[in-house]
């Protein structure tokens, strides 16, 4: 008779897995030894060693010798470590863009650190181009991370795919504590067990008794590796579905989910770790406080919780952002890739939209409170904004193109005239080389354009983009503005009279200041049959031909094709009298 002390969970899997595996190991156990949350018998323990070696040969290195390699940061109490971790399957977009902008913005304003890890383990799907994308769309928003791929860190290497050891190694201690297994299902077989679940209507995954490998002796292992059957390794999960965990969202507050008790696949067929597990670890080991991710990854979270617990980790602190939205017939649908051109981060280089303008529309999605800060403070900068996880949205969060735009043209007015045109040179430079050559040659007449009502009580916000340089300025520029007269002047309808138009040309000079200007233009007015004011015209129309206000707007309408413009007197300023007459000419022909 064999008999054994074996202390045991209560879990019925650990149960089963102890017992069976104690029957097959030997019939002289007496020990026990408690690991963790696991009683194990001493000669379970040697068999998970050797199963250990077995399925990794090739990896020496020890968790003890890994940790050792990753010591504590050395920062602020307070400070937060934060990251960036795209996958390079694809293009850069809007939702990427605007987590690495929370994630860097919540690092800086607490002394912490922003690092850059890229989760390149899903070699199928990557794209080629696509980590180049991601650090191209970082720079152009000026999203500048303080370690990381492509950077100096002692907590690297930062790209996944170098790290394959350092999960193996974790892997191998699981399996040497009993932990985690290898199991040799085949896809058929996951994919019979798939749809029996779904026409049952359970819970899909392998778990209970669908984990028929949790129980393989070691002979059973070493057949199976011998007949050259592929493995991945499972965590051995110790969690029951019908328990309750707590995330305790920094965002959302806290939401109530069922602990993980599938037996997760940590290491893939070719080694190459999941998602779930690399993460965990890397997260561990480069010491990230604060993980901000879509709120799609509130249902992953029990088993990223269950495998910081099986690994003996302290778990991140998390916040799930909210997705973005758009409003489209009336109705509200996610942001879509295949939907938005705005999506993709490209696009706004492209459309011409200022970084810093993208930059303070994120800012505005992250916090409700930041716009009205904006306004209000006109002489700082986002980096002096603190932003609080209590005033980020938790519902869908609106993308509104037509707001973007609005706080550009905002940003465009706060701004010197000679850093807009420095900036727009090298977005003309790339996307518009006639109308670059125009800035270079007539620069100071751009300056002075973009000068117009900028330092006055309630500045223009005419300009939402790079491009509007060009569209508002375009009658400035003789190339342009001589090119087509039907064109230049379509909006143009109404009758001119010119003979007030002669008098002005005649009486016109450089005039000191825009009062002395404008008070020329009435004594004009009054000789010519308008009234001096629009006040005098209402009380009798009868009497006058028109008003001031007309005869403002036959000048403009003359000199620029437009039916709004900034400052007329500034305008005549930098366009001239001379080109005033030459304009007048061509208007009649």
């Amino acid at each position: 008779m064999i008999e054994f002390n074996c202390y045991l969970l209560p879990h019925s899997q650990v149960v089963r897995q102890c017992a069976l595996t104690a029957l097959r190991v030997s019939s002289n156990l007496t020990g026990a030894t408690k690991l963790d949350n696991y009683f194990l018998i001493d000669g379970v323990m040697t068999m998970y060693k050797e199963l250990a070696d077995l399925l990794f040969p090739n990896i020496k290195i020890t968790v003890d010798e890994i940790e050792a390699k990753y010591p504590l940061r050395d920062l602020v109490d307070g400070a937060y470590v934060t990251r960036f971790g795209p996958s390079p399957t694809g293009f850069m977009h809007v939702g990427n863009l605007y987590g690495a902008f929370i994630s860097s913005m919540l690092a800086k304003q607490t002394g912490g650190i922003f690092y850059l890890r890229v989760e390149d383990t899903d070699s199928k799907r990557e794209k080629e181009g696509a980590l180049d994308a991601i650090l191209n769309g970082l720079k152009a928003f000026d999203i500048d991370y303080d370690e990381g791929y492509g950077k100096d860190g002692q907590y690297g290497p930062y790209l996944q795919s170098e790290r394959v050891e350092i999960y193996q190694a974790y892997a191998k201690k699981l399996v040497s504590e009993g932990k985690a297994y290898p199991c040799f299902m085949s896809e058929e077989e996951i994919a019979d067990i798939r749809s029996g679940q779904e026409l049952r209507k359970e819970k899909i995954g392998i778990y209970g008794s669908y984990a028929v490998d949790r129980d393989l002796s070691l002979d059973e292992v070493k057949a199976h590796l011998d007949n050259g059957d592929s493995y991945v390794i499972r965590l051995k999960s110790p969690g029951d579905s019908h328990n309750e965990i707590i995330l305790h969202d920094l965002i959302k507050g806290d939401i109530s989910l069922p602990e993980n008790d599938i037996d997760e696949v940590i290491l893939k067929k070719d080694g190459i770790p999941t998602y779930h597990f690399a993460h965990v670890i890397d997260d561990h080991l480069m010491h990230t406080t604060h993980v901000l991710r879509g709120d799609e990854w509130v249902p992953s979270f029990p088993k990223h919780l269950q495998l910081n617990q099986v690994l003996g980790f302290k778990p991140c602190k998390y916040a799930h952002i909210a997705p973005l939205t758009k409003k489209e017939d009336g109705k509200i649908r996610k942001f879509s890739k295949r939907k938005d051109p705005e999506f993709a981060v490209s696009y706004y280089e492209e459309a011409g939209i200022p970084k810093e303008g993208v930059r303070l529309y994120l800012a505005t999605l992250a916090n409700t409170n930041f716009e009205e800060w904006y306004l209000q403070n006109k002489d700082k900068s986002i980096e002096d904004f603190k932003f609080s996880f209590k005033k980020m949205p938790t519902g869908g969060t609106l993308f509104d193109m037509e707001k973007l735009n609005n706080i550009c043209r905002t940003y465009f007015s706060r701004i010197s005239a000679e850093t807009i045109y420095n900036d727009a040179l090298e977005y003309y430079k790339k996307y518009d080389k006639e109308f670059y050559d125009l800035m270079v040659k007539d620069k100071d007449k751009l300056i002075s354009f973009l000068n117009i009502e900028r330092d006055s009580k309630r500045p223009r916000k005419d300009i939402a983009t790079y491009k509007d340089i060009k569209t508002e300025s375009a009658y400035i520029f003789n190339d342009l503005f001589y090119k087509d007269r039907n064109e230049t002047y379509k909006d143009i309808d109404e009758k001119i009279d010119y003979d007030v138009i002669n008098k002005y040309i005649e009486i016109y000079r450089d005039f000191d200041s825009e009062d002395e200007w404008y008070n020329g233009i009435k004594i004009l007015a009054e000789e010519m049959g308008y009234a001096p004011s629009v006040k005098m015209y209402k009380e009798d129309p009868t009497l006058y031909k028109g008003h001031i206000g007309d005869v403002c707007e036959m000048i403009r309408h003359l000199l620029t094709g437009r039916v709004k413009t900034p400052n007329l007197y500034q305008l005549l300023r930098i366009i001239g009298i001379d080109e005033f007459k030459n304009r007048v000419e061509f208007y009649k022909n």
